[in-house]
């Protein structure tokens, strides 16, 4: 595994503790903000073990979306997870009212956990493939 993608996958596990933290102290968008950056992180970094590299949030998820999940070699259910979060976290930045409940938030951090358990697995077991 290259070193910048162990470095992505290690901030997307800091994203997942520091979300977990934030909706502990009842601050849901923040929480919800990193839960999406966790799964951004994971993004980038498979894509980064391909030498694939985006400028944007929007070529992240395009990439991704072409080589992993219509690729077959993730679930697309991770693609729509990384595009659900990212609107919940503009909701969170930009909105004036938090609409997102603590099972909203948590459940995006469960999502972004098993984003990242995936990729790790993925990484593992077949690292040549990807």
């Amino acid at each position: 595994m290259k070193e910048g993608t162990r470095n992505l996958l290690d901030k997307a596990a800091r994203a997942i503790r520091a979300a977990e933290i934030l909706v502990r102290e009842g601050e849901r968008e923040f929480g919800a903000g990193r839960a999406y950056y966790a799964m951004f992180y994971v993004a980038e970094a498979l894509l980064h073990e391909r030498g694939m590299r985006a400028r944007s949030h929007s070529g992240i998820h395009a990439l991704f979306g072409q080589h992993f999940a219509k690729a077959g070699l993730m679930d697309s259910k991770y693609h729509r997870w990384l595009l659900g979060a990212f609107d919940r976290r503009l909701e969170g930045d930009y909105g004036f009212t938090v609409a997102m409940t603590q099972e909203d938030v948590e459940a995006m951090i469960g999502q972004a956990r098993e984003f990242l358990e995936e990729a790790e697995r993925m990484l593992g077991d077949a690292l040549g493939m990807i």
